[in-house]
């Protein structure tokens, strides 16, 4: 067992949970994960594996067929699937978070019919905020929502949808005026659509379509797409909730749990590279000794692993604040900004510890390298957190004069 980053308090169900995670990482996962990495095949036996365990449902109560476990525990996971290949733990995440979106914010009867099948891990889900032209700025949405008797017909173009192709259901954001007046804000006049599909790529039903996957450096496997509607009919039943105009809400309570998702992500990733580095500073020698012998390289060794201590500190940090029911927007984006700054630095730390071999394909090191770029920018811009944090500081520190 690793001696770093370990978590203080766990129950025996929660260590007993982690013990087997990390067990089907170590023996299913980083096996094949570079080899899967570079051909972008999708982990189709991991996945499988991943829905044997249970882990579709680790976070969704027990009384629709879930482990009803808490943030805490799904965090700790995604840091070990992390370790092994961050693309599986985005199949995950984005499951993850539309069936806490439903769970907290849906009718009994979307409950009803969408939780028992995701916990199954039979429905997998997607969900889309972001368009071609709006980056993190989710207010500038132009995808629209109209109503037509007991429908509402959406049209427009949405951007980066991890897991836009395998999955069956999307929660998709879009601007519907209906019941609000010109000049209402426009985070308020949002809603969520749940909006069932088929899985693949081309026109999944009618007037919605998935183009295709996006080709990107790393993040490679799971699939990431656009998602495009023209006259999509969806149901009023499937407003999210039952009621127009809290989509921004209800999406920013998923984005709040998905950012100690990516933190728990930096955390494996750094893990990971640390583990890499430490490994190879033993067996490499230069000048007649180990290079983990030279004091250059014990001070990145040094630095590296205090990193990914202060990483899984602030994520654990963050996810039993949420679990405690308290507002946890400030410590969330604390731990996220954090821990992709510094999985960035450990594994170009790590990668420099290779020298030659860490731009090799061969080498772990290589496909950790390009991966960790894309923790800068999920689920919000270092740059993004860094707003959310200062404005928060200032909520919380008003000067009195």
């Amino acid at each position: 067992m690793a001696r770093l980053a370990q978590t203080a308090g766990l129950t025996d169900i929660q260590q007993e949970i982690l013990s087997t995670v990390r067990d089907f990482v170590d023996k299913e996962i980083i096996p094949v994960a570079t080899e899967l990495e570079h051909r972008d095949e999708y982990p189709q036996q991991i996945v499988d594996g991943l829905k044997e365990l249970g882990l579709f449902g680790l976070m969704i109560p027990e009384e629709y067929g879930g482990l009803g476990e808490s943030l805490l525990t799904y965090a700790l996971c995604v840091e070990e699937i992390a370790r092994g290949w961050m693309s599986v733990s985005g199949i995950i995440n984005t499951h993850f978070i539309v069936a806490y979106m439903l769970k907290q914010h849906g009718t009994q009867e979307q409950k009803d019919h969408f939780l028992p099948r995701m916990a199954a891990g039979d429905i997998r889900g997607a969900f889309s905020m972001s368009e071609p032209g709006l980056g993190s700025d989710v207010s500038a949405i132009t995808s629209k929502a109209v109503r037509d008797g007991d429908e509402y017909v959406l049209n427009g173009q949405k951007m980066w949808l991890t897991n836009g192709g395998t999955s069956s259901l999307v929660a998709v954001l879009v601007r519907s005026d209906e019941g609000h007046p010109e000049g209402t804000a426009p985070h308020k006049s949002m809603t969520t659509f749940l909006v069932e599909k088929e899985p693949g790529f081309g026109e999944v039903r009618p007037g919605l379509t998935i183009p295709g996957k996006i080709d990107k450096m790393g993040y490679k496997g799971v699939d990431t797409t656009e998602l495009i509607m023209d006259g999509l009919r969806v149901p009023v039943d499937r407003v999210l909730g039952g009621v127009t105009g809290r989509g921004f809400y209800q999406m920013m309570d998923g984005v709040e749990v998905g950012r100690v998702n990516v933190a728990a992500r930096g955390c494996g990733v750094a893990q990971r590279a640390f583990e890499l580095g430490v490994q190879y500073a033993q067996q490499r020698h230069t000048f007649g000794k180990p290079i983990a012998q030279h004091q250059a390289i014990q001070f990145k060794l040094a630095e590296m692993a205090t990193k990914v201590e202060a990483a899984h500190a602030m994520m654990v940090n963050a996810a039993r604040k949420k679990d405690s029911g308290e507002r946890n927007d400030l410590e969330a984006g604390m731990a996220k900004y954090l821990a992709s700054e510094y999985c960035k630095e450990v594994v170009e730390d790590a990668f420099r510890i290779h020298g030659g071999y860490g731009f090799s394909k061969e080498y772990e090191i290589e496909r950790l390298y390009r991966e960790a770029p894309m923790l800068l920018i999920g689920e919000g811009t270092a740059e993004i957190q860094k707003m959310i944090i200062g404005r928060r500081l200032l909520e919380e520190y008003r000067f009195q004069g």
